[in-house]
């Protein structure tokens, strides 16, 4: 699925051109030329803003304001002005801006600044994913401060016994065989026996107390985790 890019700017031999080599370069593109036209046609569906900071009507850092502030819009923004003063630079950051590239510009240049805006938000986006709490029916898995909690009460487990639950939850309803909870999470330790995953496991289990069923195995095949209500 290609990466789409919303062009905002009032002038249209910049919109053209940049639509142009950024379709070129693999992107689908939209175009606005002002600030007010570029918010009826941004959606969630778009990967990147290029907006013009000096525009009739709207500039371009109040419309990265709204954006964030007013849309609760995380959307990348990457500046495009000829005002490239230190203030001007302040105001852009402060605004929501991510990048800023001045005119007039090198379109070698706004191609790789794109690329690499685009890699680092989709960097910063799986990383706030991994650090979410994973819910899953009665239990809470906290894996930032690596704790787990049955209906609010924590249960204590150890840093081996969280990895395994964490694991398995994070992917529920997949199957892992012994080897592969074994490659995942013992890395360093290649001679691991899987008896040891089932003693884990066990464990596990008994602290889950009524929800032990959450963890289930999978005769032949390994452990697998879905919530269940049959306790």
């Amino acid at each position: 699925m290609k990466d789409k890019i919303l062009v905002v700017d009032d002038e249209a031999d910049i919109r053209e051109i940049l639509q142009f080599n950024l379709e070129n370069a693999g992107y689908e593109v939209d175009c606005a030329e002002s600030a007010e036209e570029a918010l009826s046609v941004f959606s969630p569906s778009h990967s990147l803003i290029l907006l013009d900071v000096m525009m009739e009507g709207m500039s371009g850092f109040k419309m990265a304001e709204l954006l964030r502030k007013e849309k609760k819009s995380n959307v990348p923004i990457i500046f495009l002005t000829a005002r490239s003063g230190e203030n001007d630079l302040l105001t852009g950051f402060s605004a929501g801006g991510d990048d800023y590239i001045g005119k007039p510009f090198s379109i070698h240049e706004v191609l790789a600044r794109v690329k690499a805006v685009i890699k680092r938000s989709r960097m910063h986006a799986g990383k706030e994913k991994e650090t979410e709490p994973i819910v899953a029916g009665h239990l809470r898995i906290d894996v930032m401060r690596k704790m787990v909690y049955a209906d609010d009460i924590a249960i204590v487990l150890s840093k081996k016994e969280f990895e395994i639950l964490s694991l398995l939850a994070a992917h529920a309803g997949r199957v892992y065989s012994r080897e592969e909870i074994i490659g995942e999470l013992w890395k360093d330790a290649p001679y691991v026996l899987d008896r040891t995953v089932d003693v884990h496991i066990a464990r596990i289990r008994n602290k889950l107390g009524q929800y032990k069923n959450y963890l289930t195995n999978r005769s032949g095949y390994g452990y697998c985790f879905s919530v269940t209500e049959d306790i």
